[in-house]
């Protein structure tokens, strides 16, 4: 009887500890990028580059689907954003399969999405691929280099 008290006790006490950690120090860091990269997805599709950046380091580089340059400053990835969202209106971006690899406090997201807006009313779709490498900064995953490019067709 006083064995199982101390286990029951032992057992409340590992809780308590747990728990003092916060739900944070629990989540799989893969996890934590794939959430990453769906919230700068769901920002993507608010139209304003001022939601997007956050998800960048200071130092980041972009080299983007539309881009015929890369982008290595604040600045420089801004003004890729605003012209996103003027050429493509109603951006949104949907993901497909997701290959997540973490290497301490580094990662690495490559996989597909579709890139959806609306032109001339009608709504037209853009298939690209990408990688987002990640590193954590503090609780945050920041994207520290991101490529992005259309799709290529099938070869025939």
């Amino acid at each position: 009887m006083r064995s199982s008290l101390n286990l029951a006790s032992a057992a409340l006490a590992l809780c308590i500890v747990l728990s003092s950690f916060g739900s944070s120090a629990l989540v799989e860091p893969k996890t934590e990028v794939a959430a990453a990269t769906s919230a700068w997805g769901q920002a993507l599709g608010e139209g304003d580059p001022e939601k997007v950046l956050p998800f960048y380091s200071d130092d980041a580089v972009l080299w983007g689907t539309l881009s015929p340059t890369v982008r290595s400053d604040r600045a420089a990835l801004r003004d890729y954003f605003v012209a996103a969202f003027k050429v493509l209106p109603g951006l949104k971006v949907a993901f497909g399969d997701q290959l997540i690899r973490v290497y301490g406090n580094a990662a690495v997201n490559t996989g597909y999405y579709t890139f959806s807006y609306v032109k001339d009313g009608e709504t037209k779709s853009l298939p690209a691929r990408y990688s987002f490498t990640y590193v954590k900064n503090g609780e945050r995953w920041l994207i520290v280099d991101h490529h992005s490019s259309a799709m290529p067709s099938t070869p025939r």
